[in-house]
This record gives structure tokens, sequence and C-alpha cells, in this order.
């Protein structure tokens, strides 16, 4: 039989599963990339810093129900199919993140708000839960044995290019409407633009066909009865879930979330850097490394996935904490000389209404250009107490925009971090298929993949900002966290795991 026709269709198979996950990634991930506006919209405008770390939780939430997810799924994967299982995921998906476009605000509806927005959420991880494990298994159940890394690893490159397509619609809504009725209404968009890419996938899902290990089980009646109980009451099996979660899922979840999600959030929320210029950053980095996903999974065939996976787990134990303070240093602008000043535009004061404890003066906002190419926002708040205590002069600095050198330079960092990501991340569908036999494979390799991926790693960015928030904290604090994770994650995964493909006995 000619192999053009097998090769045509492999390729239709990863296309129309690369499709489905990538718009699922990318209803999963709006809400982090506009956590900040979010929280503006959903908590009291007097909420300050705790509107963010509550946004952030409720995303963290989607996150902890994805292996709830996994095992509700993952055993309707492994008893009615893959197909029919990951179209499903995909209708609830679309539909939550359309819901949560519709959301009103907290001035219109209170508390309700965020409340309603963490029902979606939740429904939005139960069904990400569902997803992964389906398109994963059913791309590495069309795959020859040889070649299993490779084509598996087009499914990783949509989890960063869900990322980059929710950055993308975000910058380019925003920049067309401008920013006061972005963060006012049209930050809905993207999430309401969603139904038509979901719509799309529906239709292209339909048609596809069963996978073929799937269905010569159901045709032998090998079908598992009892897919959870096969899984993990096992001893041999449920010892290989855990192996895949602590030895592999856990520091590769860390190692994802770190990369994307806490360095876009640092870069904003830390070093004060513009939106754009921040969500520019991470485009380019994106850009740049998600070729490396195919990269990784191919050597992956050749070479085994263990070390390579571990290996970008070390690069990041490593080269996090340096690659952060470089974030610092080069965007502090506390220390700035006027001979370091190319000019500087007249300052906006603004008069605040009196509080109940304070009276604020005044806030006094100043655009300021360096020499160097760099802009910022001075921003001075005057404040006036009235039980008696001295008045206070707060100066902040925000708005950034990077020098290009510097910009470029941010550019290569970002880039650095998500190579290690392509390398955790490129190889690990292959590694979890390979673990398991096909009739528990959907259920068996969902859990360990969304504990570690979602748990452990969808929690960074809430995690790590917490921590930094602490009295006696510094800004890098935060990055324990991934680091703790990742290096016990390399310690368990360098001692136990193989990296020889396990023999199930199965017709590849």
């Amino acid at each position: 039989m000619s192999q053009e026709p097998q090769k045509s269709s492999i390729f239709k198979v990863i296309g129309a599963s690369s499709l489905g996950t990538l718009i699922e990634w990318y209803d999963f991930y709006i809400f982090g990339s506009l956590a900040t506006i979010i929280g503006a919209q959903l908590f009291p405008a007097d909420a300050g810093a705790s509107a963010l770390i509550n946004t952030l939780a409720i995303f963290a939430a989607g996150f902890i129900v994805r292996p709830f997810g996994a095992l509700v799924f993952g055993r309707l994967g492994d008893l009615i199919g893959r197909k029919y299982t990951f179209l499903l995921t995909l209708v609830l998906m679309g539909g939550s993140t359309f819901l949560i476009g519709l959301i009103p605000s907290y001035s219109s509806i209170g508390y309700a708000a965020p409340i309603l927005v963490l029902i979606l959420r939740l429904v939005q991880g139960l069904a990400l839960g569902g997803e992964y494990g389906g398109a994963a298994t059913y791309v590495a159940e069309h795959a020859p044995s040889n070649k299993r890394g490779f084509f598996t690893s087009w499914i990783q490159t949509t989890a960063t290019g869900g990322l980059f397509l929710s950055l993308g619609i975000i910058v380019l809504t925003k920049n067309i409407m401008g920013a006061d009725d972005f963060a006012d209404w049209g930050w809905r968009i993207p999430f309401l633009l969603s139904i038509l890419l979901v719509g799309v996938s529906i239709y292209i899902r339909m048609k596809m066909h069963e996978s073929p290990m799937f269905t010569k089980l159901k045709k032998e009646g090998n079908i598992s009865k009892n897919p959870l109980k096969e899984s993990f009451s096992h001893k041999a099996n449920f010892k290989m879930v855990l192996l895949a979660l602590f030895g592999a899922t856990m520091g590769q979840g860390v190692i994802w979330y770190t990369g994307q999600f806490y360095a876009q959030s640092f870069i904003e929320n830390t070093c004060k850097v513009d939106f754009n210029e921040s969500r520019y950053i991470l485009l380019w980095g994106i850009a740049f490394a998600t070729p490396f996903f195919v990269i990784f999974g191919s050597w992956s065939d050749k070479i085994g996935r263990k070390w390579i996976m571990l290996t970008g787990m070390l690069l990041g134990i490593v080269f996090y904490r340096p690659i952060y303070q470089v974030f610092l240093d080069d965007t502090d602008v506390s220390h700035v000389s006027t001979e370091q000043v190319l000019k500087s535009e007249p300052p906006v004061i603004e008069r605040v209404p009196a509080g109940a404890a304070t009276d604020v003066l005044y806030t006094t906002s100043t655009r300021i250009t360096l020499k160097s190419g760099m802009s910022y926002t001075k921003v001075q708040t005057a404040t006036k107490y009235e039980n008696g205590s001295p008045d206070t002069l707060i100066t902040t600095y925000k708005d950034k925009v990077l020098a290009t050198p510097v910009f470029w330079k941010f550019v290569a960092l970002i880039f650095f971090q998500i190579l290690l990501v392509t390398m955790v991340y490129g190889p690990i569908a292959a590694f979890l298929v390979e673990l398991f036999p096909t009739k528990i494979r959907y259920t068996s390799m969902s859990l360990p993949y969304h504990v570690g991926n979602g748990v452990f790693g969808g929690l960074v960015p809430f995690i790590a900002t917490l921590i930094a928030s602490f009295s006696g904290s510094t800004p890098l604090s935060g990055l324990w966290y991934p680091i703790g994770i990742a290096t016990l994650s390399f310690i368990i995964g360098a001692v136990y795991l193989s990296n020889k493909k396990p023999d199930h006995g199965e017709a590849e």
C-alpha cells in the first residue's frame, strides 16, 4: 500500500484535532491575559491589589477542577470513544467562554458577577480536563510508533498557539477601540468571538473518524468496563500514574506557566511595563519558540523523552532568578538622573475627593522620555492625614515603554523560557500515551497530566503573586514555588523515569 494516503490521513487527523484544541486553549487563556482588566470589572473600585489576586484565584479555579474533568471525560473517552468525548468538551468550553463575555460587571449585579464567572471558569476547567487527553490520545493512536513524538508534538503547539491567538486578538481589539473603551466593555469582544471559532471546529470534528486502536478494541469486545477502577486500583498502573505526575507533569506544568503566564504577569504588574508592550514581548517570544515543540517532539523519537524533559526543568531551576532579576533591573527608573532625561511632558494634576480617614490632595502624572529611548509615567500622590500623621508623598512608575535594545533583550529572555517549555512539553504527550494500555489510556494519562499541568502549573501565577505580596518578601520571592516544584520533579524523574517505551503488547 502506498504511504501517501497514510501521510495525508495523519495530517488531517492532526489538523482537525489541533484546531479544536487550539481554540479550547484560546478560550481558557483569554481570562488570564485580561486578569487585570477583568478584576476591575468584577470587584469594587476600591479593592486595590486584592482585585488582581482574587481574579487570579478565579483563574486558578479553572485549573484546580481540570483533574475532575480528566476523570469524567477520560472515563467517557475509554467507554464510548475519543471522538465524541472531545467534541462534547469543545461545546462546553465554547459556550462557557461566550457567556463570560456577557456577564454584567460588579457595578450592575454586585458580587454575583465574580460568582457567575467562577462557575463558568469551573465549567471551562472541566472541559479542558477532557479535551487534551482526548486529542493527544486520538493523534497518538493514528501515529506510527517511531514518529509518535513528532506527530503528537503538533498537539503540544496548540497550548502556546492558543495563548498567542488570545494575545493577538486582545492587542488588536484594544488598538482598534482605544484603551478606555476596551477597559470599559471592549474586553468582552475576544470572549464573544470565540463562538465563531468553536462553530468552525465543531463542524470539522463532526467529520472525523474514531481512533483505529479504539475501533479495534471495540470490535474485539475488549473495551474497559470500568476505566477508573482499572486505572487506579491496579497497583502497576497506579504506580505509573504517580510516576507520570511527580516525575514529569508536575515539573512540566510549572515550567510551562512560569515561562508564559507568570512572565507576562511579572513584566506587566511588577515591572509596570505598558499593557501592549508586555504582550508584544510575549508574542515575539512565542513566535520564535513555537517551532521547537515539533523539533523536540521529533528528537524524542530518536533519543527518548526523559532527558529532553528533565533538561528543560533543570535549566528553569538554574536560570529563572537571574532572568527575572534582569527584568527588574532593566525596568528600574527610580534612580534616573536629570542628565538621562531627554524630555519631560507637562505634568497632569488630578485632585482626588476626600476619604473617610485621609485627604488625598492631588496626584501628579508626568510622562518622561529618556535619552536611551525608554519612556514611562511618573505618578506622585500627596496625602494629608486628618489624624495628624505626617503627610506622605508616594512615587510610582508605570506604563513603561522599553528602549529598543532592552525590548529585544526581553524578547530573547522570554524566548529562552518558552524554549524550556518546548523541551518539557513537546515530548510529554507521546511519553504519557506510551505509559498506558489503549483501553484505559484516555483516563490514565489525563489525570496525571491535569494534576501536574493544571494544578501545580496553573497555580503558578496565583501562588507566586501571593508569595511576593507577603510582608518582607521581595519581587523574586514568588519564583521559589516553581523552582521548588521543578526541583522535586527533576529529582524523581532522574531517579525513577525510564528512557525506554513500555511494552503493552499492542499492535502498532
